[in-house]
């Protein structure tokens, strides 16, 4: 296993702001946090076991940041009471997503990480299960490594009416997991993975002997079997036959065109031959 040191400074660098915060408090339980940012430079941190209790308006993009260590799996519930029947005008789809500290998307192991609720459903719930945060990856993969993450509450398609209007979002973040369980889930072995070698031998057929048919008509692997005709066209000089060949259909072609394309002449009317001229009148002078 190779272990991409620059990812791994980088997702450090990113959650040290968050070692703090995710540290848990000796007093007990963490009341929850009554507010959201709005992007995720303003997001709101959340501390190891913390959850959030916010009322939002209607078509608001709620973000929320937290710490996550190698070999934790973190699942994060929504609850999200919708306005009054009353005041909307239609169904509601809403969507949670998890992204790591270079903002790229997470996808959700289990949950429905998007769902819609008509317009006489009072309370939508959402659930979003992070993949196991790993202790190395490779640089072209997207797998969950230690540091900051961020989770993102949004409502997709909902009426025109409807945006604005007061919402109360709770929002829970619950671990499982430890550092000495930094691999995904059934990533042990149990055997190597090596193919067999020898699988087993093809069975032989017994052998026969050849009719004599067959065998007059069997070409020996020295001979070859060529007419005039291939034997004239293939060869060294096999490309100057064919520049001829090509030369002569193209001229031919030229010719066909031309008597094709030319305009037609008329006939001329064959001249007489002038007759005698007719006498002319005496002078009077």
């Amino acid at each position: 296993m190779r272990t991409t040191l620059i990812t791994r400074a980088g997702a450090v660098l990113l959650a040290a702001p968050l070692l703090l915060a995710a540290s848990p408090s000796p007093s007990g339980p963490l009341k929850p946090v009554t507010d959201a940012g709005t992007s995720f430079l303003t997001a709101t941190t959340l501390a190891a076991g913390q959850g959030a209790d916010v009322a939002a308006s209607t078509g608001d993009y709620l973000y929320w940041a937290f710490a996550a260590a190698e070999g934790r799996t973190v699942t994060v519930d929504v609850d999200v009471t919708l306005p009054p029947t009353a005041e909307r005008h239609g169904a509601q789809s809403w969507s949670v997503e998890f992204f790591d500290g270079l903002r790229r998307r997470q996808s959700c192991t289990s949950g429905p990480q998007d769902a819609t609720a008509q317009q006489a459903d009072a309370v939508l719930k959402l659930r979003c299960s992070l993949r196991q945060v790993r202790s190395w990856a490779e640089p072209w993969s997207g797998d969950p490594l230690p540091g900051t993450y961020y989770v993102r509450l949004t409502a997709g398609q909902v009426p025109q009416q409807d945006l604005g209007l007061a919402a109360q979002v709770k929002l829970r973040l619950t671990e499982r997991g430890g550092a000495g369980d930094a691999q995904p889930e059934g990533g042990e072995l149990n055997a190597p993975l090596v193919p067999p070698v020898n699988a087993g031998t093809a069975g032989t057929a017994p052998a026969t002997a050849p009719s004599a048919a067959a065998s007059e008509r069997a070409v020996a692997p020295g001979e070859d079997d060529e007419s005039w005709i291939s034997a004239a066209v293939t060869g060294a000089n096999t490309r100057w036959y064919w520049t001829v060949a090509g030369g002569i259909l193209a001229a031919l072609a030229g010719v066909a065109g031309y008597r094709l394309t030319r305009h037609p002449r008329g006939h001329r009317p064959t001249p007489q031959p002038a007759g005698p001229p007719p006498p002319q009148p005496p002078s009077t002078y």
